[in-house]
């Protein structure tokens, strides 16, 4: 067996919760663009085991959300009603051969109505810490028996799921900070700009860099300027919610996305990031300290990822130049903000 298709066999499943959740979150992937190994895999699926409908599901805390699929005009279902959310809470393989005649599915909306599921097959996504976050499945509008060739082919299609979506975590996230990287980042924004253009949501971005970044790597050499940056990106996580979005650009410098929030949210937020990471403390490392300089853009229409970042870059050269350790707010372009 290869290494990709060992992926599957590294750790025994749990169904802890909230674990399995936070798993999920740190692939950042969810509500991501469509990525082509995972199109070729559905499309694979499809042709080789004649399947009106096949995803990748990946099932989020209340819906399940496809990353991939064929034959459906939906992106997400509900959880409550989701085959797959039954799936993922199996070691083996999940089939339902005729779900009019299995209790717990007869009723179910998507047996009554639209897709109108009648078989089903699904693989769990086993990651390499044991978790499940989600499955490979195929669906059919007639009963169906699977064979066991039909299972074995739908299993290694699962395990080239689960390397690719391994695959993705090492080239969209930083290695240090385990963060999004520069590219991730700005590909997730540039969907929630969209987003908030279509919904006339508002938004900010904030770009927070580090002061005297060099004068830590100087004294206190590259392994604490390297710890100085992993504490940095815990206080970014714990202070940002789940939907922000958050990436290391490079160097000392990170983006931070407060998604359909006005701008004077981006401003507490970003007044609060700057308050805690001043109060940074390194007990092994007497007398080193950090601070950080904070420059914010709020959304306006027909902004991009680009114009916002340089709104946002040149509110932070106006807070370094102010003396560093401060807040500013981007001077807003000729067209009208998006507010509160």
């Amino acid at each position: 067996m290869n290494a990709v298709c060992e992926l599957n066999h590294f750790a025994k499943a749990k169904f802890d919760e909230p674990g399995r959740q936070r798993a999920l979150d740190r692939l950042k992937v969810v509500d991501s663009q469509a990525e082509p190994p995972f199109e070729r895999i559905v499309d694979l699926v499809k042709t080789t085991l004649n399947a009106p409908i096949c995803a990748v599901t990946l099932v989020d805390n209340d819906r399940q959300w496809f990353k991939a699929f064929r034959g459906l005009n939906v992106d997400q279902t509900p959880r409550d009603v989701a085959f797959c959310d039954h799936a993922i809470r199996a070691e083996a393989p999940f089939i339902v051969e005729d779900a009019t005649k299995d209790a717990r599915f007869a009723n179910n909306p998507l047996v009554l109505f639209e897709p109108h599921i009648r078989a089903y097959l699904g693989i769990p996504l086993k990651m390499p810490d044991g978790y499940i976050v989600g499955t490979l499945c195929v669906i059919y509008q007639e009963p169906k028996a699977f064979s066991e060739h039909e299972i074995a082919i739908l299993q290694n299609f699962a395990n080239l799921v689960v390397g690719e979506l391994e695959l993705r975590t090492m080239a969209f996230t930083d290695g240090l900070t385990n963060l999004l990287s520069r590219k991730a980042w700005r590909d997730r924004v540039e969907v929630e700009i969209d987003r908030a253009a279509r919904y006339t949501n508002a938004g900010a971005i904030l770009l927070l860099d580090l002061d005297h970044f060099k004068s830590i790597n100087d004294t206190y050499g590259h392994d604490v300027g390297d710890l100085v940056l992993r504490k940095t990106a815990e206080i970014v996580n714990a202070v940002l919610r789940k939907h922000d979005i958050v990436g290391r650009l490079g160097g000392e410098e990170f983006a931070v996305c407060v998604a359909n929030a006005p701008a004077s949210v981006g401003l507490a937020v970003a007044e609060r990031l700057r308050g805690q990471i001043a109060a940074l403390a390194f007990p092994d490392h007497p007398g080193l300290s950090c601070s950080a300089s904070i420059g914010v853009a709020a959304f306006e229409p027909g902004a991009t990822v680009d114009a916002l970042l340089k709104q946002a870059d040149e509110a932070l050269y106006e807070a370094k130049r102010m003396g560093r350790n401060q807040v500013r707010m981007g001077e807003s372009a000729a067209l009208p903000s998006w507010t509160d």
